[in-house]
């Protein structure tokens, strides 16, 4: 069998003066694509010659539907268009009638289709501003973009976001997770706190997802509450544990819309409150009595283990036991389940793990021109970066069987056939 003979640049290239110069664009250095660039020129002709087709298919295909029908071509209409590859000067052929629409570009289009939305979109996406972006898009691509264009691309997302805030929920979650995010936006001109409300359930079958993202302009249980009543209006009827921080008033706001919830306050926001002026050379022996106290097979030799802790350590930091035993109830509540169900609860690791993929993202910036550009980015940060959030919680089965024995019917008739 003969060996099929191998395409050479003057068989792809059979123009001499136009394969010299993409030899002499290859060889140079340069960036391929761009103004100027014959790669681009390349595309612009088959740009242009596809279109003169489309012209004639029309023609064609008109006066073969009836023949008695006068039509012809009318010239070009000239325009710019971007496109990844650079801009480009495209002639897009009329037809006397003015009946022809062009498929490739369309009459009032601007832009080729390819991919340029996305690619901008994306860049946004990993928490450059729109500055940045315009410059990334000049580099790569050699398009001269205007921040406005940039930003009224990036806007086309607002009614995704909208939608993705407002879509039904399920009927029953099994754990959901609340915190905030501090950022700054300017409002008149002028930088100011705002607070991401975030909320990240875990489902009747151990799928998690981001329930919603919301802004207000300071975290307190009113606010919450809000958030809580809106989750109520998009179909979710029953909760079986929150989990949360120590904000005041957190755990009577939640009740008052969800009464039958339990909630778990964080062991590990505790212990961090509890340390914060724990001097250094005394710190892994602190912490290591606290983790007996949470790691006490149940609230009886939780109290014994509490009440070690004080005797032993009430003359070095007579704070810490006391912020204990004020908020002791809302601590423990977790030893009274299963060890699988302790692991999802006890914490809101969960949730601050969705924090610090935003931050990544964000950390960066210092102050947004507004809310809705910040809510923007976000989103566009979580949207790019599911892998790391939407998954089955781990051991899912294990704490199922466990929450069927513990509520019967109360979660086993939300769970799907």
């Amino acid at each position: 069998m003969s060996k099929k003979k191998r395409k050479t640049l003057e068989d792809l290239i059979p123009d001499s003066e136009l394969r010299d110069r993409v030899k002499d664009q290859l060889y140079s250095g340069n960036q391929l694509f761009g103004e100027d660039s014959v790669f681009s020129e390349m595309l612009q002709a088959m740009i242009n010659a596809s279109l003169e087709g489309e012209m004639d298919q029309f023609l064609g295909e008109q006066k073969a539907s009836d023949e008695k029908k006068k039509n012809r071509r009318n010239g070009h209409n000239r325009k710019k268009v971007r496109s990844s590859s650079g801009p480009l000067s495209i002639r897009t052929p009329r037809d006397r009638n003015g009946e022809h629409t062009p498929l490739l570009i369309g009459k009032r289009e601007r832009e080729l289709k390819t991919g340029l939305d996305d690619i901008i979109i994306q860049l946004y996406a990993r928490g450059n501003s729109v500055t940045e972006v315009r410059q990334q898009i000049k580099n790569i691509y050699g398009l001269e973009l205007s921040e406005g264009l940039i930003s009224s691309i990036t806007d086309r997302v607002l009614d995704e976001v909208t939608e993705w805030q407002q879509r039904p929920l399920m009927p029953c979650y099994a754990i959901i997770y609340l915190d905030g995010i501090h950022y700054r936006t300017r409002e008149d001109g002028v930088s100011s706190g705002r607070t991401i409300y975030t909320i990240y359930g875990v489902d009747t079958e151990g799928n998690r997802d981001i329930l919603g993202l919301q802004v207000f302009k300071e975290e307190g249980a009113r606010n919450w509450g809000l958030v809580l009543e809106d989750l109520q209006n998009r179909g979710v009827e029953q909760v079986l544990f929150f989990c949360v921080d120590g904000l005041t008033g957190f755990k009577e706001v939640i009740n008052e819309v969800y009464p039958k919830a339990i909630v778990q306050r964080c062991i590990v926001h505790m212990i961090r409150r509890s340390t914060r002026f724990v001097s250094s050379k005394h710190i892994k022996k602190v912490c290591a009595d606290l983790r007996k106290i949470y790691t006490a097979a149940n609230r009886q030799m939780a109290s014994q283990a509490l009440e070690l802790f004080k005797n032993k350590w009430a003359e070095t930091y007579p704070e810490i036991a006391p912020k204990w035993e004020a908020v002791w109830d809302d601590l423990i509540v977790f030893l009274d389940y299963t060890k699988h169900i302790r692991r999802m609860i006890y914490t809101t690791n969960p949730v601050e793990a969705v924090h610090r993929i935003l931050r990544k993202v964000t950390k960066t910036k210092g102050t947004w021109p507004n809310d809705r550009s910040l809510l923007k980015q976000l989103y566009l940060a979580l949207k790019y970066n599911e892998k790391s959030w939407k998954r089955q919680a781990f051991q899912w089965t294990a704490v199922q069987r466990d929450l069927l024995d513990k509520f019967g019917d109360e979660y086993g008739r939300y769970l799907v056939d």
